[in-house]
């Protein structure tokens, strides 16, 4: 594709979808179950190999045995991915922890009908000249906020380089991802709406207190002084928080509709990053709202295309891997398609 002029990396659109796994999702089973099933494969795995049915034919013996042996394998490689969901859920939580006896590498998703199922994120890369597709990936987290690095990595591995530009919808615009593209000296062209909805504004709100440079401080709607007390580190900002005495919010007659939960006021005072304020300023200007713009044609187009044309709508593989190779030939099916519309049929009407 590269050879025919149909990939220029000069800017790539890059999105996810969601992929039903070759699972029900009645195949999910808690940690006490999956070990239930392990117990029983490895008690007729030993029965089969200590005392074989006499009746049964060698090669039909052996086929018992692989089957059991890999029901054993299946069930923990559950109990292993059990451990990896577990991660960062409290006590409670992990309790009702279930895996997929049947596919262990998928999780349940979200899909594009507010419904739920076993899947795959599907994460594809396409170059906007042309729309060819130059990357993909398999991944088990159900959020896009993590995939956009490693697609940039698989990007340059197929290709030989970085592309100039990359575009993104919100999923994939964070803070993090910001400063990242900024070191991969990337042209990142992404969104933030939809990710923080503002609250509905009113007597009280964030924006009602007007912040003085000179002393630092915040003046509360009612008068009274909000002072700095501590800097909050996060991932590409700061956070400088300003509060009131409680004796000033205590006497105070709208205190149940300002700080009800609180003993006094609290406003935080927000400073980006200097390539995350660079991003903002950048997608509030006309020319990276028209990028932008393009994003769903390029991108989305690839992904519907794989889904309603090559009918990738489920998986028939079970396992990371093998999903990965059958996400694989998908995508090469499709390039191979774009290349005849592209080049084969012109050369062929014109000939």
């Amino acid at each position: 594709m590269s050879a025919e002029g149909l990939v220029t990396l000069e800017r790539v659109a890059h999105d996810g979808t969601k992929v039903k796994a070759c699972a029900g999702a009645d195949s999910f089973r808690r940690e006490e179950r999956i070990k239930t099933h392990l117990k029983a494969a490895e008690e007729q795995l030993r029965t089969l190999q200590e005392s074989p049915e006499e009746e049964m034919s060698l090669r039909r013996q052996k086929a018992r045995e692989r089957s059991t042996r890999e029901k054993k394998e299946r069930m923990e490689h559950a109990l292993s991915e059990l451990e990896k969901i577990r991660k960062g859920k409290t006590e409670e939580e992990a309790l009702e922890t279930r895996a997929s006896i049947n596919d262990p590498d998928s999780r349940i998703m979200k899909q594009s009908d507010d419904g739920y199922a076993p899947s795959y994120n599907l994460q594809v890369s396409t170059d906007s000249a042309f729309g060819v597709i130059v990357a993909l990936g398999v991944s088990q987290r159900p959020e896009d906020c993590h995939e956009l690095l490693p697609a940039l990595e698989r990007i340059e591995e197929n290709a030989g380089k970085a592309p100039v530009q990359i575009v993104a919808d919100g999923g994939y615009t964070t803070r993090e991802n910001i400063m990242a593209m900024d070191e991969e000296e990337t042209d990142f062209i992404g969104s933030f709406e939809g990710r923080s909805k503002k609250k509905p504004m009113h007597d009280f709100h964030r924006d009602k207190f007007i912040y003085d440079l000179e002393s630092n401080t915040y003046l509360c709607p009612q008068g009274k002084v909000l002072r700095y007390r501590r800097k909050d580190r996060r991932v590409g900002k700061e956070n400088y928080i300003y509060r009131a005495k409680p004796v000033d919010c205590q006497s105070c007659p709208f205190k149940q509709k300002c700080c009800p939960k609180t003993k006094s006021r609290y406003v935080a005072r927000t400073v980006d990053h200097p390539a995350v304020a660079a991003f903002l300023e950048k997608m509030k200007t006309r020319k990276a709202k028209e990028i932008y713009k393009t994003r769903g044609p390029i991108a989305e187009f690839s992904n519907a295309w794989i889904k309603s044309k090559i009918g990738l709508r489920a998986f028939r593989l079970r396992g990371l891997l093998k999903v990965g190779m059958e996400a694989l030939w998908a995508c090469l099916t499709y390039n191979v398609q774009q290349w005849i519309r592209l080049c084969w049929r012109p050369g062929l009407e014109q000939g």
